[in-house]
């Protein structure tokens, strides 16, 4: 009997991956472990490994198809079992694809006219049931209710349509906690919205999307004023987007977004969408750091660490968030959540996108326990072996677009959080040093440290003072090695 590979739960609040890649052909054998696919979720990138070994017999989710958790993606045939049975499990997973778009058919008019052979079992009982009628049109009928009230039995149809209606209704609005929450900040009525997920089900991608119409910011305050004519923000949503047109020269290539592409893109679009962004800018003395790096570098790599600059950062800003709690403080348009552990995420950059795993208790580390974590994280995250926890609970970011020689950035903020550290690079400069004797000019290994807030919450005031104790810190190169 064959064996299902499904889409993996990959967290709580994650109800839905994409398959990106497929490792293995059809035909071909896989060992139990082996990595098989490779999926996008909200949250993480990683590899399915098959659940048993055996031969791969069948496809049934496509690279770039989303699909619901626990929904079967394939089908492996256990060793030993005929090679055979692969043809008729194909020819029965020809329907699976097409049940997303029977579902649809009914949101569209001409779509049941154009079914003859289908609509002519329902008009065989017209005389009697009033059953078979509401099953035709589902919910795309509402305007004909009236019209068929006028017939034989109004009071059988109109609760059938009614039930009907609340079953679409708490398909959709049975969402992800992440989509309920976006649709809370933005004022969106998701009943209102046309999901692309299993049974309707409005996914982030879909209010996402929404969010970025024009005018969709004032589309939902009428669509819940209409209260219960169940009418969709069809205007709003069918608004063609301001599309940026240009001509390909010859020998352009074009290539379609990655799943990852899409979500970093989503997820920046909301974040400036969301807050208030504000960068203050420090001139920091790592010189001190520099010479504990120099230091101790050798000793760190016989113990597998290697040392770098950023986890003498993490440790003075974990005594920064400490002194400043609402630097560590995630948001939203009605409550500030004050966070008691220090969790920093530590942007990653890949490939193929962007990642930000995150140093859980940041705070109960040393320098050599923050190195270790970090080499960790980054080497998983670019062999996508991280877990969805390992991407989950951060309370503020620090991003190093310094690594590659750039002076600073003012990087975006990653939401619900309400701050995040641009980490520039550390150059060696002439500057002004006070000493007891009087200014002199010094060669000094300087850094320059943008902090992005959410004004919302921060006044730039308090940002300074964090960031000047930030500084006070580094600059006294007094650490927990």
């Amino acid at each position: 009997m064959p064996i299902d590979v499904v889409m993996p739960q990959m967290g709580e609040s994650i109800a839905e991956g994409t398959v990106v890649k497929w490792l293995k052909k059809p035909g071909e054998k896989v060992e139990r472990d082996e990595p098989l696919l490779e999926i996008s979720t909200d949250k993480v990138d990683a590899e399915i490994p098959a659940p048993a070994s055996g031969t791969l017999t069948e496809i049934i989710a496509q690279e770039g198809q989303t699909v619901g958790v626990n929904t079967v993606v394939a089908r492996i045939a256990a060793e030993g079992e005929a090679a055979g049975a692969s043809a008729p499990a194909q020819t029965a997973a020809a329907p699976v694809p097409a049940q997303p778009t029977q579902s649809a058919q009914p949101a569209t008019a001409p779509a049941p006219a154009s079914a003859p052979p289908a609509q002519a079992q329902a008009p065989a009982p017209p005389p009697k049931p009033a059953a078979p009628a509401p099953q035709a049109p589902p919910a795309p009928k509402p305007t004909e209710q009236p019209s068929n009230a006028a017939t034989a039995q109004p009071t059988t149809q109109q609760p059938s349509e009614e039930n009907i209606t609340s079953l679409d209704e708490r398909r959709r609005t049975k969402s992800s906690p992440l989509v309920r929450k976006i649709a809370q900040e933005n004022n969106i009525d998701i009943s209102r919205l046309q999901g692309s997920g299993v049974s309707g089900r409005v996914t982030k991608n879909d209010i996402l999307d929404y969010l970025q119409q024009p005018g969709s910011d004032a589309a939902p305050a009428p669509a819940l004023a209409t209260g219960s004519e169940g009418v969709r923000p069809a205007p709003a949503e069918a608004a063609p987007r301001p599309a940026m047109t240009f001509a390909p020269g010859e020998g352009d290539r074009i290539e379609p977004l990655s799943m990852m592409r899409k979500k970093i893109a989503q997820h920046m679009v909301l974040s400036k969408q969301t807050s208030a962004h504000v960068t203050t800018v420090f001139e920091v003395d790592f010189t001190n750091i520099d010479k504990l790096r120099r230091r101790y570098k050798d000793a760190y790599t016989e113990r597998g660490a290697k040392l770098t600059f950023l986890p003498f950062v993490i440790q003075a800003v974990v005594q920064g968030l400490r002194e400043f709690p609402i630097i560590n403080a995630s948001m939203d348009e009605s409550s500030v959540t004050y966070h008691r552990d220090l969790n920093i995420g530590i942007a990653v950059a890949l490939e193929w996108g962007l990642i930000v795993p995150v140093v859980k208790n940041a705070d109960e580390k040393n320098i050599l326990g923050l190195s270790k974590a970090i080499n960790d994280l980054g080497e998983r995250a670019r062999t996508k072996k991280l877990s969805p926890d390992d991407v989950q609970g951060g309370t503020f970011t620090i991003t190093n677009p310094g690594i590659y020689g750039g002076l600073f950035g003012t990087p975006i903020i990653n939401q619900p959080q309400v701050a995040i550290l641009g980490v520039g690079g550390v150059k060696k400069r002439p500057v002004v040093v006070e000493t007891k004797e009087g200014d002199v000019i010094a060669i000094r290994s300087m850094c320059i440290l943008a902090l992005t807030f959410d004004h919302r919450l921060i006044d730039g005031a308090v940002a300074d003072q964090f960031m000047a104790r930030v500084r006070s810190l580094i600059e006294a190169g007094q650490f927990t090695l």
